[in-house]
């Protein structure tokens, strides 16, 4: 079974078609994906890239619309805009970690999703968090405590020092055999490509 590294932020908003698919095509193309949460944040403040420019209304209104058509397109659906950007962004990421070192990170980082983008419901803060832990029978206080611990805290950094040295710098993004696949549209073909 091929490996694709799998680069994401709770927090990129084409993420959402990512992992709510991501298990589906797994299995359908019989590849293994390793998930890792990072900091494209702050990947970004070092380009300083504005992923959604207050100034610029016609592309932010074309981006909410294209992840609600690119949805309906796979099977599902996006209902935004959503709140953004998220007030705990580390937070939310450092939990997936978490989740992913206890063996809940997959389930955890989809139902978050699900909630952001089809609930309005911000990752990582009330209702979503409690909502999200009562719903995989975790104690919420424990993994937010767990989460902010300095190991997660060094494995978060550790994945954002990768992606660094793998020269990405959006999310999600695949790397496979060295090569750099960037954005949803390109799940496939990284798949085609470990293939080869």
């Amino acid at each position: 079974m091929s490996g694709i590294d799998f680069y994401f932020s709770i927090g990129s908003t084409y993420t959402y078609l990512s992992v709510t698919r991501i298990l589906d095509v797994e299995k359908k193309h019989q590849v293994k994906f390793n998930w890792k949460p990072f900091s494209v944040r702050a990947i970004m403040k070092e380009m300083n890239n504005i992923p959604f420019p207050k100034d610029k209304i016609n592309k932010v209104n074309y981006m909410w619309r294209d992840i609600e058509r690119r949805a309906e397109g796979y099977g599902f659906f996006a209902k935004t805009p959503v709140p953004y950007p998220l007030s705990e962004f580390d937070l939310a990421n450092q939990i997936a970690i978490l989740g992913f070192k206890e063996g809940w990170g997959e389930k955890f980082v989809v139902l978050t999703y699900k909630k952001w983008f089809q609930e309005n419901k911000e990752p990582a803060i009330e209702p979503s968090i409690s909502e999200v832990s009562t719903e995989l029978n975790l104690n919420k206080d424990e993994i937010i405590s767990k989460a902010k611990s300095e190991n997660i805290e060094a494995k978060y950094n550790e994945n954002t020092n990768s992606a660094r040295e793998n020269k990405i710098f959006g999310s999600p993004s695949f790397i496979v055999k060295n090569e750099l696949f960037w954005g949803d549209d390109r799940m496939e073909d990284a798949i085609n490509w470990s293939l080869k």
